[in-house]
């Protein structure tokens, strides 16, 4: 993990198009602007994890399940 300092506007790029900027320093509270291409999701830890979590037990990706592999122990297709 790369661990950097910045002070309220100042920013670090990352691979050219994305930008972090620190737009406010409030107590133990940083604001941070990013600034992506539309293309580049960008998510808050606890959304993208919501967001996988859903995937992972959405009806969609059971039914791309292999057919020739057995339901789960208890269950039946």
């Amino acid at each position: 993990m790369l661990v950097l300092s910045r002070k309220k506007n100042e920013s670090i790029i990352i691979n050219d198009d994305i930008t972090i900027v620190v737009v406010e320093i409030r107590g133990d509270k940083v604001r941070l602007g990013v600034e992506a291409p539309r293309e580049v999701p960008v998510h808050r830890k606890e959304v993208f994890d919501a967001i996988h979590r859903e995937k992972q037990d959405s009806p969609a990706e059971q039914d791309n399940a292999d057919p020739n592999t057995p339901p789960p122990e208890g269950k039946t297709g």
